[in-house]
């Protein structure tokens, strides 16, 4: 394996990136926390790249933050911007370890994703797991506070109470339980992981590139606000997209492309016994 501690592999209009580190369990020392977010930033800024799919090393995707280097004094907290400052990394102070970007990232959580790894796992779009994919919120009893927006993000995800739940006891939360408290989308067979994320981006990369990331930046920025003011930023937005005039013809052609993709999908999952692409794991 590459001595490259991340790896990219660039297929069509999907990149898959691959934190390196399998003998720390993708640990987050001082080089890894700098380079994802330089890598993703790099990625995002190139035009023919619709979809990442972010993925760790077997057999972790990402144990946290490098405990050893911790242990070890340094700024390896403060760098985090676990401390209210200023991050020097170049990290998103609104999307924990992730640079400000609009490319959307699918997470494939191949194994274990603990306390900093679970933060990762939660700044991504979606979620997908292998049945080796478990969750776990440590900081408590390490004896540190989160600081990639666990809090924030992990109760709008499964809840508030299953959130306080997992961060005060530690407890692991396996594949199957996570895609029942909606922390995750799909389940699927470990070696059919990589193979059905990056079929889910090319999914998205067949839709209208601008209309997609005006879409999840609207569900970011409604995130931040309460229901009345969610509502108000989709009529914002909707109206300012309508405002710039809409080409009827291109509708037409997009809408005969969603009925033919659907025609032909359809066909696809019957002759495979499946009830949808989901059944059929890779379609």
């Amino acid at each position: 394996m590459s001595d490259d501690i991340v790896l990219v592999e660039v297929d069509g209009p999907v990149a898959t990136v691959t934190l390196n580190r399998p003998e720390a369990r993708n640990a987050l020392d001082r080089a890894l926390r700098k380079a994802l977010p330089t890598t993703l930033r790099q990625l995002d800024e190139r035009d023919d790249i619709a979809a990442i799919v972010l993925t760790g090393a077997d057999p972790a995707f990402c144990a946290g933050l490098d405990l050893k280097e911790l242990a070890a004094g340094g700024d390896a907290l403060r760098e985090t911007g676990a401390t209210g400052e200023t991050r020097p990394d170049g990290a998103s102070m609104n999307r924990g370890p992730f640079p400000d970007m609009s490319t959307p990232v699918i997470g494939a959580i191949n194994g274990v994703a603990i306390t900093g790894g679970f933060e990762v796992a939660l700044a991504c779009d979606f979620l997908v797991a292998s049945e080796r994919g478990r969750f776990a919120d440590t900081h408590a009893r390490v004896g540190i506070m989160p600081g990639w927006g666990l809090t924030v993000l992990l109760p709008a995800a499964v809840g508030v109470r299953r959130a306080k739940e997992l961060s005060t006891t530690g407890n692991f939360l396996d594949a199957a339980t996570a895609l029942s408290w909606g922390l995750v989308n799909h389940v699927v067979p470990h070696d059919e992981l990589l193979p059905f994320c990056r079929q889910l981006g090319h999914d998205i990369a067949s839709v209208d590139p601008v209309a997609v990331r005006r879409m999840l930046q609207t569900y970011d920025d409604g995130a931040l606000r309460d229901g009345a003011g969610a509502w108000a930023l989709e009529a914002e937005v909707a109206a300012e997209w309508q405002g710039r005039g809409l080409d009827p013809a291109a509708i037409e052609q997009r809408r005969q492309a969603v009925v033919a993709r659907g025609r032909t999908r359809g066909r696809w999952w019957r002759s495979a016994g499946c009830r949808s692409h989901i059944d059929c794991r890779v379609g």
